[in-house]
């Protein structure tokens, strides 16, 4: 009896070791399936298609509308070597140097017109021997320079290819602060990214940027590389060409900075028309109308810039304009600031008399003035 119980002990502990083995790598032998890699958490799946990233609150569709025609753009200048390199004396006092190198370049732009003109940044092409566009479907091409206005920082290039995805223009003196938008562009050479954020303010001048100033201030991180991409709303209009951050470390601080579209559309007709932006010019020194200057020169203080200074023999000399003389309106155009003023009479065609509203002292006056051509390489003198 003893036997047998030791037997079927015996037989019974060897099935449970065969029982236990396919249990673990064989459990479809007893109609079983594995639980390896499988979730033991009950969830709740989507499906397919169904996602809820593009519901409210998403750019998707604005990011896809924009993004095709936003381009990288790479530059290169040649070396330039020290002229003196090769003078045997240069060589005895100072060595042989070492050749210098090719100097490179990165920004974006964006394609505004099936015809293959790209608006970007004047800092972005300038002194550039080559200049390359990559777009976003990949393809490579050499771009040739339309024409730049350094003073808005803006310029226009040109491609040859076809089929080329084109942004839509918005209306961006319709913005409002609080309007939602989207920054593309390649920070750092990394890729095309997107960022999104909303407008922090309008109008912004004196920033000591470009000459001429009105800029769109976003939260929208913009990094080195993004300098001529796209800020556009969230329906994937294009609003501003992105220009310039506010850094302390080289990196976005949440203070950027765009052209507005209907800044950058004037100049590029100009350019494309003209190929040069051509500006008006009166000859005078403005200055902000503060209350010690108005009651130094005697006039109500209030809207309005005041004339400090007025070049001889100037058109606005010639027109009978005086120092202390304040500037209330140009061509109908009111007045309030020295950008208000430098705007006013840039946008004046050189040659065609435009009237000017002055206050001299207690007295309210119309001038006529003709204007001439603004100089760009005149950077310190009268406006």
């Amino acid at each position: 009896m003893k036997r047998l119980w030791l037997l079927f002990a015996q037989t019974v502990t060897v099935l449970v070791g065969i029982l236990f083995v396919v249990a673990t790598l064989q459990p479809q032998w007893l109609g079983r399936s594995s639980q390896r890699g499988l979730s033991v958490i009950p969830v709740f799946e989507a499906p397919a298609g169904n996602s809820a990233g593009g519901g409210t609150g998403s750019f998707r569709e604005a990011a896809k509308l924009a993004s095709p025609a936003v381009v990288s753009i790479n530059t290169s200048k040649a070396p330039t070597d020290n002229p003196h390199a090769n003078d045997p004396w240069f060589r005895f006092f100072f060595g042989d140097q070492a050749p210098s190198q090719p100097q490179s370049g990165l920004g974006s732009g964006v394609i505004v017109s099936p015809a293959g003109y790209i608006l970007t940044n004047n800092h972005v092409i300038e002194e550039a021997d080559e200049i390359q566009v990559i777009l976003n479907d990949g393809r490579q091409t050499v771009a040739q320079v339309i024409g730049t206005d350094p003073e808005t920082d803006l310029a226009i290039l040109k491609i040859g290819l076809t089929d080329l995805p084109v942004i839509t223009l918005g209306q961006s003196d319709e913005l409002q602060i609080g309007d939602q938008v989207l920054a593309i562009g390649n920070p750092f050479g990394v890729g095309q990214t997107v960022t999104s954020g909303i407008v922090s303010a309008l109008g912004r001048t004196q920033l000591g940027i470009n000459t001429f100033e009105n800029f769109i201030q976003t939260d929208a991180a913009i990094n080195p590389g993004n300098s001529g991409g796209a800020l556009v709303d969230n329906g994937g209009r294009l609003m501003g060409i992105n220009t310039a951050i506010y850094s302390r470390s080289g990196g976005s601080m949440g203070i950027g900075f765009a052209i507005p579209t209907s800044t950058a559309r004037t100049v590029m007709e100009a350019i494309v028309k003209d190929g040069k932006v051509t500006r008006g010019w009166i000859g005078v020194e403005p200055q902000e109308l503060s209350p010690e200057l108005a009651e130094s020169f005697g006039v109500r203080s209030g809207q309005g810039v005041i004339i400090t200074g007025v070049l001889q023999n100037g058109p606005a000399a010639q027109a009978g304009m005086r120092p202390g003389d304040v500037v209330m309106a140009v061509a109908g155009r009111e007045v309030k600031t020295v950008p208000d003023l430098l705007a006013a009479v840039a946008a004046l065609p050189p040659g065609q008399k435009a009237t000017l509203d002055v206050q001299r002292r207690e007295a309210a006056m119309k001038i006529d003035v003709v204007p001439g051509q603004r100089n760009v390489q005149r950077n310190t003198a009268p406006r």
